[in-house]
C-alpha cells in the first residue's frame, strides 16, 4: 500500500491501457494524463461529438479504434489486439436528460457496452485489472439527505441512473460467475465532474461558458440542487490511484469519489463561484424543469479514504476557480492541450 499517490512513478510507464470512451470530456483528460505519465494509450469509442471538443482539441498521440461498444466483435477485436495490462472502461452515454430522450440507446449503451466489455476480457489468456467507471446516481435515492455509502442499497428512477445501477449489477454478476483470480474487476462511483474543456449539452458549466460567449442568458432548472462538485482532475487520480491498489488485501471492489463531506455545495453556489472566479456576472434566469431530477446527493467517501489513502485535493473554491481559468484562458485564445498540461503539472505537485 505504499505510494498509492505517487502518479508519476514507474508504474504507468509502458503500461498497456485500453481507455473506452477516450473521446470523451473525462476520457479526452484521462487519455492526457496516461500519456504524460508514460503509459501506451489505446482508446476505444465512438468518434468525438460537437465542436470544439476536448478530444480533438488536445491532438494526444495514442492509438484511436473508432468503434460502438455496443457492437460486441469490435470491443473483442480491441481488447484481442490491445492485450491489455489494464482496461478503464468510462464510454457511456452520461447525459440524464438525454437519457429520458433516448433510454433505449442509454441503457443499451450503458449496461450491454459493460457486459460486452466484460465477456471480451473472460477471452484474454494474461490476467488484467478493469476498472469500470459507473456514477454518484447509482444508488437508490429517496431524498433523505444522507450521503450515499458504498453499501447502500441501487437503484435509479431516470434511465441514466438505472442504467448505470444495471451496469454495477453486470459487474457484480460477471464477478461472481466468472471468477478469475488474476484478473481483478471493480466500479468507481463519481459524478458531478467539471473542469475545462467540457462542452457537452445540458451541463452547468459548458452551458455558463456558452452564455457567456453568446451573451445569452442561462437557464437554470433547479439553483438550490446539492450535488457532489468535483475536479476532474481529482475524480482522473482518484481512479488511477484505485487502480494501483487493487489486489491489494483489504481493498474492495466498489469506491465512492467526490469532495470533502463538509462541502455541500448547491447549482447556485457554483454559479457565484465562476461569476466571482471570472469577475464577470452571468445573466440567468430560471425555469421550471420539464424533467423530473433529484434535489440532493451525496456521496460518503470515507472509504476510499481509510483503504486507499485518497482524498480530493482541491476544495470547491479552488475546483470552480481552476475550471474557469481554463476556460477564460481558451476563451482569449491560448492552446487547450497547454492548458490542460499546466494544470495537470500544478496537480501533481500537490500529491507527489
Amino acid at each position: 500500500m505504499e505510494n498509492l499517490e505517487g502518479m508519476r512513478d514507474s508504474f504507468w510507464t509502458h503500461k498497456k491501457v485500453l481507455l473506452t470512451g477516450h473521446t470523451g470530456f473525462k476520457g479526452a483528460w484521462m487519455s492526457l494524463c496516461l500519456s504524460k505519465m508514460g503509459a501506451n494509450v489505446t482508446g476505444i469509442a465512438l468518434a468525438p461529438e460537437g465542436n470544439p471538443n476536448l478530444f480533438q482539441l488536445l491532438s494526444l498521440d495514442v492509438k484511436n479504434i473508432t468503434a460502438d461498444i455496443r457492437q460486441p466483435e469490435a470491443v473483442k477485436k480491441a481488447v484481442r489486439e490491445t492485450e491489455p495490462d489494464i482496461i478503464i472502461h468510462m464510454a457511456a452515454q452520461a447525459l440524464v436528460r438525454r437519457s429520458y430522450r433516448m433510454p433505449v440507446e442509454t441503457f443499451s449503451t450503458n449496461v450491454m457496452g459493460t457486459a460486452h466489455l466484460l465477456e471480451a476480457v473472460k477471452e484474454l489468456a494474461q490476467p488484467v485489472t478493469v476498472l469500470v467507471v459507473t456514477s454518484d446516481k447509482v444508488y437508490r435515492n429517496a431524498e433523505s439527505g444522507n450521503a450515499f455509502r458504498e453499501d447502500d442499497a441501487l437503484g435509479g428512477d431516470d434511465p441514466y441512473s438505472a442504467s448505470k445501477a444495471a451496469a454495477e449489477m453486470v459487474v457484480h454478476s460477471w464477478r461472481a460467475s466468472f471468477p478469475d483470480a488474476q484478473s481483478c474487476i471493480a466500479s468507481a462511483r463519481a459524478g458531478n465532474v467539471i473542469g475545462g474543456g467540457d462542452f457537452s449539452e445540458d451541463r452547468l458549466i459548458p452551458d455558463i461558458y456558452r452564455s457567456l460567449v453568446s451573451g445569452k442568458e442561462l437557464v437554470l432548472r433547479y439553483p438550490q440542487a446539492v450535488r457532489p462538485w468535483q475536479h476532474v482532475l481529482d475524480t482522473l487520480f482518484g481512479y488511477l490511484t484505485y487502480i494501483k491498489a487493487l489486489g491489494a488485501e483489504g481493498v474492495p471492489l466498489a469506491l465512492n469519489f467526490g469532495p470533502a463531506k463538509k462541502e455541500v455545495v448547491t447549482v447556485e453556489n457554483v454559479l457565484r463561484g465562476f461569476e466571482q472566479a471570472l469577475g464577470q456576472r452571468v445573466p440567468h434566469k430560471i425555469e421550471a424543469p420539464t424533467m423530473p431530477e433529484k434535489a440532493t446527493l451525496l456521496l460518503d467517501t470515507s472509504l476510499s479514504e481509510k483503504t486507499i489513502k485518497w482524498k480530493n485535493r482541491l476544495a470547491m473554491d479552488e475546483t470552480v476557480k481552476w475550471t474557469a481559468d481554463w476556460y477564460a484562458g481558451f476563451h482569449a485564445g491560448k492552446n487547450a492541450r497547454q492548458l490542460c498540461e499546466k494544470q495537470f503539472e500544478e496537480y501533481c505537485a500537490r500529491i507527489t
